[in-house]
């Protein structure tokens, strides 16, 4: 699957990064249906599949050349940089949104997600009984994951690090959202609102030649904690994808099919007219260090039907679909 590229299919890669790296620090909203649409999944697993042994034996008889062929390092310090950046970039705009335009931004989101299940269930030429069947199993096993009640914050390293096999999942699965599970599982603000800020903070301190930074404890504790995380997004990206090369190798209608059931099922996490419940401690909210309340649910509700906020929010679900079948259709004209 090593290929040469051009300089704008290299900047497209980097783009499709970006793309995936907001979607996934978004609660609700999956990577891999990111990377399925957006037509590359299967390149993405392959390569993850790549950091195997006989890649290991390259690198200890020091054969980089081949090493960096062997496991697609090119499409993957694109697709990742992309992903990566996007923390610090794209994702801090669509925080600044999602404050502002909470309902647009959702409504685009579920949109877009009804336009990916439309994009996938082209790729269903026969629909077979077993087919509905494995759909309706993961539509049933989206619903089930929505209305989950998160836990509670746990910095301990192992878990940590078990989060990050989890939350990546996202990135590898598509339908399910790394970054709701991080909520379901209590760490979706230490992970990916207290921690990448402080690293954040922490690189921009180092290159103002400002080193005490490092000997700050609770700075310490933050970097600890992302290093742990990152170290196991990273063992859950490589084994989760050997899990699903073999499974897609086998078995790839039955797996799309609960695929396009999941991201069926977890529309109900998306679903634009929602209010957050915060969790609460002793009467008073809880909050993370940079004074947003912490979200430990939503209670969703029906849209007043005569409403311009209303309008607006139909607007945007339907320029959610019009805009992935407008990528479904450019992708199809540029295989021609």
């Amino acid at each position: 699957m090593h290929q040469q590229r051009t300089f704008s299919q290299k900047l497209t890669l980097f783009l499709k990064g970006l793309a995936m790296g907001a979607a996934n620090k978004v609660p609700g909203v999956s990577g891999g249906t990111v990377s399925f649409v957006l037509g590359y999944y299967e390149e993405l697993i392959f390569s993850f599949q790549r950091f195997n042994l006989k890649a290991l034996n390259l690198l200890i008889r020091r054969k980089y050349k081949s090493f960096y062929q062997y496991i697609n390092a090119q499409f993957l310090l694109l697709i990742m940089g992309g992903s990566i950046f996007s923390y610090f970039s794209v994702s801090l705009i669509l925080d600044f949104f999602l404050q502002l335009y909470e309902l647009f931004v959702w409504s685009w989101f579920f949109g877009m997600i009804i336009g990916s299940i439309i994009y996938i269930s082209k790729g269903f030429e026969d629909w077979y009984r077993k087919n509905l069947v494995y759909i309706f199993l993961g539509v049933i096993f989206g619903l089930a994951i929505s209305f989950l009640t998160p836990a509670k914050e746990n910095d301990n390293l192992w878990f940590v690090f078990v989060c990050g096999i989890i939350g990546v999942s996202g990135m590898t699965l598509p339908g399910l959202s790394g970054s709701f599970i991080l909520l379901l599982l209590g760490n979706y603000v230490l992970l990916l609102v207290d921690s990448v800020n402080v690293l954040l903070n922490v690189i921009t301190n180092l290159l103002t030649g400002n080193f005490q930074v490092l000997s700050d404890p609770i700075k310490i504790k933050y970097l600890k904690i992302i290093a742990v995380f990152t170290g196991g997004s990273v063992f859950g990206l490589v084994s989760i994808s050997h899990i699903l090369g073999y499974v897609l190798k086998r078995w790839n209608k039955m797996v799309n099919a609960i695929i396009l059931g999941f991201i069926t099922g977890s529309l109900g996490i998306v679903w634009p007219w929602k209010k957050a419940i915060y969790t609460q401690e002793n009467g008073t909210f809880l909050y993370d260090k940079e004074g947003h309340k912490v979200i430990e649910n939503y209670e969703r509700f029906l849209p007043e039907v005569f409403n311009l906020e209303t309008v607006l929010a139909v607007f945007f679900i339907f320029l959610g679909i019009g805009l992935i079948l407008a990528i479904d259709y450019y992708e199809r004209r540029r295989k021609r």
